[in-house]
């Protein structure tokens, strides 16, 4: 910018200028405000023209290229802790092994469901679900989490009450994904076994699972025997035999199974354990003594030890007796699964929706008005800096002692000057 002289510039004051060897009263006082204030005022169009340019564009960038936040909240009320449920035991161990200054200060059911909505697990069945990496235009998966965690937030009130907020450019899309947290959360709630009638039931479960598969089996080798033997039902006292053996082998499957169970949390000498034992081991004599013949007959006993049965008939014995246990197993597995489920249900933790997201109406940032004053303040402070450092440097160069020191010091710092140092 061609510079004037300095007493025909308006931004620099007329005083005349001190004897040589003397000290103006600028230098001796200090910064006149007075001077300065008449400096700002003079310069008052520079300082207009900042503030202007500075509102101008950024009110171009607000409006036109950053794109409006819309968001959506849902509240929901979380299951309250109750003496032995798993979430109340769940938090107390945690305080217990002082994980709860580690945790954020874990306190209530409702620290435990903030944790929940903010794990990963959650956010990527969000981000499959509506797609996110494509929309947020992320490469990889971890920054489209980073994403989603920057525009969901989750906070536990006074009230018990949670709410989550999600951001977004498409105002459906917000509320889309805020709802989508409740229904992650339901699902995850199913799936985690934080009561003691919840993990009974992925007992009963796991066993059932692996009972049809065994029942399946039998089935399929009891069809090959048949199409072998040729025999489809034999009568009489084996049929009667094969029903006896089956449902003793039944009920002790079935009494290992609940004890099994039982002994996850009682120990050997409970009495129900102990019961559960002696039972089994009756049952398994009796098996024993119908199986192998050797126990004492009684007048009137008609069963048929299988060992003297002839050798295909035995054979199409066992496949069918192995049939019969796995029906019947499975019969007393499912009920045993069917009253876990409906302790669970009774026991589970319920989540009550108060509010689900609706699609906001109103554009919650970015905050534009604000933006624009911001920066036209921001304008205006650049404008004042700019005309105080171009008086600076007009007084300056009007000292011609202080114009050398300011040509030497540019000549120091210029490019030729280093290069021309560095050669010699």
């Amino acid at each position: 910018m061609p510079q004037e002289p300095a007493l025909n510039d308006p931004m620099i004051s007329t005083h005349p200028e001190p004897a040589a060897g003397t000290k103006s009263d600028t230098e001796d006082e200090g910064i006149d405000l007075m001077e300065l204030a008449i400096l700002l005022m003079r310069g008052k169009k520079i300082i207009l023209r900042f503030v202007l340019i500075a509102m101008a564009v950024t009110a171009i960038v607000v409006y036109l290229i950053i794109k409006p936040m819309y968001t959506a909240r849902a509240v929901f009320l979380a299951p309250q802790n109750s003496p032995g449920s798993g979430m109340a035991q769940l938090a107390g161990q945690l305080g217990a092994l002082g994980a709860v200054s580690g945790l954020g200060g874990l306190k209530s059911t409702g620290d435990v469901y903030v944790g929940i909505l903010g794990s990963r697990t959650i956010a990527d069945t969000l981000i499959k679900r509506f797609d996110l990496q494509k929309i947020y235009k992320a490469k990889k998966l971890s920054d489209t989490e980073k994403k989603l965690k920057n525009r969901s937030k989750f906070i536990l009130g006074k009230d018990t009450l949670i709410t989550i907020s999600v951001e977004d450019h498409d105002p459906k899309r917000a509320a889309e994904i805020a709802n989508g947290y409740l229904d992650a959360l339901h699902d995850q709630n199913g799936r985690l076994a934080l009561t003691d009638s919840a993990q009974r039931r992925l007992f009963f479960q796991q066993q059932l699972e692996r009972e049809k598969n065994a029942l399946e089996d039998a089935e399929v080798e009891l069809k090959k025997t048949q199409e072998k033997t040729g025999l489809i039902v034999p009568g009489g006292q084996t049929l009667a035999e094969i029903q006896a053996s089956s449902n003793i082998r039944a009920q002790i499957a079935s009494r290992q199974v609940e004890l099994a169970a039982l002994k996850q949390s009682a120990t050997d000498q409970n009495p129900a354990v102990v019961r559960l034992q002696t039972e089994i081991a009756g049952l398994q004599e009796q098996k024993q003594n119908l199986e192998s013949g050797t126990g004492p007959r009684h007048p009137g006993n008609m069963q048929l030890p299988t060992a003297k049965a002839p050798e295909l008939i035995f054979e199409y014995v066992r496949k069918q007796r192995e049939v019969k246990y796995h029906e019947t197993l499975f019969e007393l597995l499912a009920k045993q699964y069917e009253s876990a489920r409906l302790d669970e249900s009774r026991d589970a933790p319920f989540i009550q929706v108060v509010d689900t997201a609706l699609v906001p109406d109103k554009k919650s940032g970015p905050p534009r008005i604000l933006l624009i004053f911001a920066s036209g303040l921001l304008g205006a402070f650049a404008g004042a800096a700019w005309v105080v450092f171009r008086s600076f440097i007009v007084t300056l160069q009007s000292d011609p002692v202080k114009a050398g020191r300011l040509q030497a010091l540019h000549q120091a710092a210029s490019i030729k000057q280093y290069d021309s140092d560095t050669s010699i």
